[in-house]
């Protein structure tokens, strides 16, 4: 018997300081997204064909093939966002026990994904939520556009299981969810018992995390019929202070 879904503890935006700040989370719905961001759910779907031809992550030591992914690295300072030149992802093992260590070097995001004004707006909210929690700064961003998928049988969104990003600020959105069970979210208090476990469902639904005092993951997912893979795709993004991981 599959486990229940549970919704998604949705607040209204105005409510993203306070959770953030005495719960180390909060997850907006796509109404809630648009009013925060300022703008259409229609310019956040100008993003999406983007998921369509991801290349593949080559880089997975558990031999799967069920992840594509793109990434791209900016800095943002108060409403300036500038893209840097690519550059690896990288880890340290303390935080990602099975891939740290070393240089990824994945596909660059496409120019004209960053170029969509949704894009911009997203990154700069993303670096004001940071500087909310721990100061106005420059944020050193990350962007990771993923599709995990069911085509080899089962799909891990966190292969690396419960963990932390070692960054400021972390930002999970769903972009698309088609063809698939599991694919659970949970969260955890990094010091203490507290959890909380729910499934996105709805495209631009947003999980915003202090990464300090909380640890995250989502469940691996199996397609509804072995006849017709389905997929999850997500964006990630990171706000860190100081430089990027690796410097």
């Amino acid at each position: 018997m599959n486990a229940p879904a549970f919704a998604p503890p949705s607040i209204a935006p105005a409510k993203v300081s306070e959770a953030l700040h005495m719960q180390g989370y909060a997850v907006l719905d796509p109404a809630g997204v648009a009013e925060w961001l300022g703008l259409p759910l229609a310019q956040l779907d100008a993003l999406k064909p983007d998921w369509e031809h991801l290349p593949p992550d080559d880089y997975l030591k558990d031999g799967g093939k069920y992840r594509q992914r793109r990434h791209a690295c900016f800095t943002v300072e108060g409403a300036q966002m500038l893209q840097v030149p690519h550059r690896a992802h990288w880890q340290p093992v303390e935080y990602n026990a099975l891939h740290g260590g070393m240089q990824r070097w994945f596909g660059p995001m496409e120019a004209h994904t960053v170029a969509q004004p949704a894009w911009s707006r997203l990154m700069c909210k993303l670096a004001a939520c940071a500087s909310d929690l721990h100061g106005e700064r420059r944020w050193f961003v990350e962007a990771h556009q993923f599709r995990i998928d069911t085509a080899h049988g089962i799909g891990r969104p966190t292969p690396e299981g419960a963990h932390r990003d070692g960054v400021d600020l972390v930002a999970v959105m769903l972009v698309e969810r088609q063809g698939i069970k599991g694919g659970e979210t949970r969260v955890f208090e990094a010091n203490g018992r507290r959890g909380e476990r729910f499934t996105m469902t709805a495209p631009w639904t947003l999980l915003l995390l202090d990464d300090a005092r909380v640890i995250h993951e989502s469940t691996p997912i199996q397609p509804l019929d072995e006849r017709a893979p389905g997929h999850r795709d997500t964006l990630v993004v990171t706000c860190r202070a100081g430089a990027f991981q690796g410097d």
